[in-house]
């Protein structure tokens, strides 16, 4: 038997939409992760971009357990002394809520070429509003997949 490895023409792409709303923030991502990539697929091929378009709806209702919200996120401006830093609460409570689910997604997915592209496959809105309903995408309901996805 020879190892299937899919092909360009082989790729089918399906839109979902998930609400994070009240989910926990590391098994969305993680389900996220996994859907980009396309490992729910049985014709997954590791070297294709086989994953589906994803998008998160209500990102700044998010649930963090344990102390994480005070956690810190960090960067470097490229100037001496120039180390920022900003906790997951402040983030969620400022302009962009969107940016930490963005970041927990970025970083369950391998660093290389491939991962940059299907993270373009990735949009996350603050707010249950988005610009993709001619798409019409299916929804996946993740707060059902597992009691532990929820925290009340």
């Amino acid at each position: 038997m020879k190892t299937f490895s899919a092909t360009p023409a082989d790729i089918e792409k399906k839109w979902i939409i998930i609400d994070a709303e009240g989910v926990v923030l590391g098994r969305l991502a993680s389900i996220v992760a996994t859907r980009l990539r396309g490992k729910h697929k049985p014709t997954f091929t590791p070297h294709m971009d086989m994953g589906d378009n994803v998008i998160v709806i209500n990102a700044d209702k998010v649930q963090i357990t344990g102390k994480k919200r005070e956690e810190h996120f960090y960067w470097h401006t490229g100037h001496p002394g120039g180390i920022k830093s900003r906790t997951k609460q402040q983030i969620l409570e400022g302009a962009h809520p969107e940016r930490v689910v963005f970041q927990a997604v970025k970083r369950m997915l391998p660093g290389n070429r491939l991962a940059r592209q299907q993270m373009t496959n990735l949009r996350i809105y603050a707010s249950a509003e988005h610009p993709h309903e001619a798409q019409s995408p299916e929804v996946l309901d993740v707060k059902s997949m597992n009691k532990k996805n929820t925290r009340s």
